[in-house]
């Protein structure tokens, strides 16, 4: 059902003076679900792969066999008493059922995926704020505690009404089974669905650095999104998409899901835990060449641990393309996956706020190393010149750095909770990304880093990814990221944290000295690069910054506090006071309040928040 331009070389021009309902004539997601399904009727849906040592699906799902489930999830739904405006929010690894259950809450209601490695507490936080109504969970099971995390978190969620077991063991405190109302539901809708300014689903975003923020996304955005990323990526029903993404994230619902599913094309789920199943790494390419797979998904972590197993023979010659995302692509990744599979790696960059995918390197092109693309149709992306701190008015010349905004129909009209769209748009209108990049005369984007992530040294602005993409280049390097210390003199320096390739070694004097002969920027040299045997990730892949900050401060602060009676218990980033060291003084000590002082005195030259423990070090 995907219509593409007569010249799809000019991209996104080739859709000027057209609007997204001429391209896509309908009013929501499940529209567009059925509309493929009238398209490619028997064709397979989904290939859903329940271990890594299958080589042959479990099931295989067609597209009128698929849409008929979401309808039937929408329907039950509905006969369990929920409304539009309901929200109906899931802890579950990637099934069949997990799509089924995604588009029917969008279609009766509003989703809420809920990632299922969060804590009771967090999960909690985002029902309550979210005033979700249902929660669904699979049952118990050796060797994973969902069940009880969805009770936990239900215990302190009150507006969760109904606790719904989908598979798993039986729970005596299930509310409702999933399997039962499920088969008891029509295949087809016995309601109205939703208009294309009707909310879609609530996707939750921000928890690498605080509360995380929920963000509204509508079917326009939703659809926008999708069509987009199909459009770009060539997505066709002679495809086999391998994905292997977790499915309460963007990167696998819409570009690695939707797209495919508006185009008509296939979607293999790489068993329910993905790329974190044991097994599919190892034997990533023996699956994608028994799957007949065209289109490799993932992150660059996942491309990085599936290129330390040998393809042992494997076939890839259907393999067209390969798509990345979440962050950039390390060079040695790219050139790993494109010498395996013969085909360019193309760059998918997206983000929650603007329905997963704001710009993708498109298959008409030569592929442009480092690039994030063009912006996907109708999706216009700037640079703006930054106005203390924030993108002013101005656009940036063509190449010139500066903060990148976003507008188009695929940008959400903000997150839920009050306050969080402060400073979130520009006064004309367009989203602010937070990231760091320039916009070429051709319109191909470059991502260089966030603004969060920029290193202040004595007033000198260091962008991060200059001393990643530097230490990236190193052939013992598997990834980099690079933050800042705090520092007496300076305020901070940069300093980076490594992971080396497997096999292979790299000191830190070895480090440092690639450093210098690749970094012209003087000020943007680490103070010390630490080798780690594995970078902190968030869900998706990305290097998790703040634990490395909270990291780099203590090694800072420790070494500053060397040789008082005092022991550095804690550091954290607080929101409302910024670094906050937790101190304890040691017992028996003359003078508390004079040792107080001194310690103040070490510190007076941070910009740091100090709380002293009450327990002396003897009482521990």
């Amino acid at each position: 059902m995907i219509r593409r331009p007569a010249d799809a070389s000019r991209g996104a021009r080739a859709f000027d003076g057209t609007t997204l309902q001429d391209w896509l004539p309908v009013s929501n997601v499940f529209d567009a679900l059925a509309l493929s399904a009238a398209a490619h009727a028997e064709r397979p849906a989904l290939a859903f792969l329940a271990e890594a040592s299958h080589e042959e699906p479990q099931r295989v799902i067609s597209y009128t066999e698929f849409v008929g489930n979401v309808a039937r999830a929408g329907n039950l739904l509905r006969n369990l008493g929920l409304g539009p405006r309901d929200v109906v929010a899931y802890l579950l690894p990637a099934l069949p059922e997990t799509h089924y259950l995604l588009w029917g809450a969008e279609t009766a209601g509003i989703a809420l995926p809920i990632n299922p490695l969060l804590q009771a507490e967090h999960i909690a936080a985002l029902l309550r704020a979210a005033s979700a109504r249902l929660l669904v969970a699979p049952g118990p099971m050796p060797g994973t505690d969902l069940w009880a995390k969805a009770c936990a978190a239900r215990a302190l969620a009150p507006n969760v009404r109904t606790l719904m077991r989908l598979g798993g063991g039986y729970a005596a405190d299930a509310d409702a089974d999933f399997a039962e109302a499920f088969a008891a539901s029509p295949p087809t809708l016995d309601f109205a669905p939703p208009s294309l300014d009707d909310t879609a689903a609530y996707f939750h975003t921000g928890g690498t650095t605080g509360a995380p923020k929920l963000v509204v996304q509508t079917h326009r955005n939703q659809l926008a999104a999708a069509y987009g990323g199909a459009v770009a990526i060539g997505a066709r029903p002679d495809d086999v998409m391998l994905n292997g993404l977790p499915l309460f994230h963007v990167a696998a619902t819409m570009f690695g899901s939707l797209s495919m599913l508006l185009a008509g094309a296939q979607i293999a789920i790489l068993t329910p835990l993905g790329f974190r199943q044991p097994g599919v790494a190892e034997n990533f390419w023996r699956l994608a060449a028994a799957l007949r797979g065209t289109l490799l998904g993932g992150v660059p972590t996942a491309f990085k641990a599936a290129l330390a197993h040998a393809p042992a023979g494997a076939d890839l010659s259907r393999v067209r393309t390969s798509v990345c995302g979440a962050t950039s692509t390390p060079p040695g990744v790219a050139a790993g996956v494109e010498a395996l599979t013969g085909n360019p790696m193309r760059e998918v960059y997206g983000m929650t706020e603007c329905g997963g995918v704001i710009c993708v390197d498109p298959v008409w092109t030569e592929r442009v190393i480092g690039s994030a693309g063009l912006p996907i149709p109708f999706c216009e992306v700037q640079a703006r010149r930054l106005d203390g701190g924030l993108p002013g008015l101005a656009p940036c010349a063509p190449g010139e750095a500066g903060m990148l905004v976003v507008r188009g129909p695929n940008v959400s009209p903000g997150y839920l909770q009050d306050g969080n769209d402060h400073e979130a748009f520009t006064p004309d209108g367009w989203f602010i990304t937070g990231d760091l990049g320039r916009v070429q005369g051709d319109g191909c984007v470059f991502i260089t880093g966030r603004t969060k992530d920029l290193i202040i040294r004595s007033g000198h602005n260091i962008d991060p990814a200059l001393i990643e993409d530097c230490l990236r280049r190193h052939p013992a390097v598997a990834d980099a990221a690079a933050v800042g210390m705090p520092d007496a003199y300076a305020g901070e320096v940069p300093v980076a944290y490594v992971e080396l390739h497997p096999d292979l070694h790299a000191g830190e004097d070895e480090l440092l000295a690639h450093a210098v002969a690749c970094i012209a920027e003087r000020p943007a040299l680490p103070r010390w690069i630490r080798v780690l045997e594995r970078l902190p990730l968030t869900a998706v892949g990305k290097p998790f910054k703040p634990a490395l900050r909270i990291d780099a401060a203590r090694t800072h602060f420790a070494q500053a506090l060397r040789g008082l009676p005092v022991e550095l218990l804690e550091v954290l980033d607080d929101p409302a006071r910024g670094l906050l060291l937790r101190l304890r003084l040691a017992p028996g000590q003359a003078g508390q309040d004079a040792m107080r002082d001194l310690v103040g005195e070490r510190l007076r030259d941070y910009a740091v928040a100090i709380d002293f423990a009450q327990d002396p070090l003897s009482d521990l």
